[in-house]
């Protein structure tokens, strides 16, 4: 063994706690542990333009790049990050996105849908009416052929007609 090696086996290891800025001694596997998440994500936001750490710093690493004095863009895009769009005008990736608000209009039809279905299950016979409880309630069709005690064949065929039923008398709403 070398007298660089044997000085490196010997020496003590520290890791720098950055939030109490102190550095504490460990052995080389905490060292290492300590440590191995931290190169992985500093590489990464390297690799991706996000880490400007100069290397006189990079002891001061903690893995947190979002709050590092030395943080860049890098090639990640924002929502907020404003372009000029093709007009000249200033806009956002926000200002793309479709909006999931449901319109008056749209919250209107599924009132008036709904409306006329309750109405229309009124109209239908009680096994048809409890098939559409039954579904409604989350049951497979085998389970709520088991509760209204018939076999899976016989409530699979009347579900269908029930459902073909609706949709032929609701068919102005679809």
């Amino acid at each position: 063994m070398s007298n660089q090696e044997n000085q490196q086996s010997t020496r003590p290891y520290k890791i720098y706690i950055h939030r109490i800025k102190t550095w504490v001694e460990v052995t080389k596997e905490q060292h290492d542990a300590y440590y191995r998440d931290i190169w992985a994500t500093r590489k990464r936001a390297q690799y991706h333009g996000q880490c400007m750490c100069p290397k006189s710093k990079l002891w001061m690493c903690d893995g947190d790049c979002l709050a590092c004095e030395f943080k860049a863009a890098g090639d990640g895009l924002s929502l907020d990050y404003t372009f000029e769009n093709k007009k000249g005008k200033q806009t956002s990736l926000l200002d793309t996105l479709a909006s999931d608000d449901a319109s008056a209009a749209s919250i209107m039809e599924e009132a008036e849908l709904l409306t006329a279905l309750y109405k229309r299950l009124q109209e239908l016979d009680p096994d048809g009416r409890r098939m559409c409880e039954l579904i409604m309630q989350g049951k497979s069709e085998r389970e709520a052929a088991e509760d209204m005690q018939m076999a899976r064949s016989t409530f699979k065929r009347r579900w269908n007609t029930v459902k073909e039923l609706l949709r032929e008398q609701l068919k102005d709403y679809h």
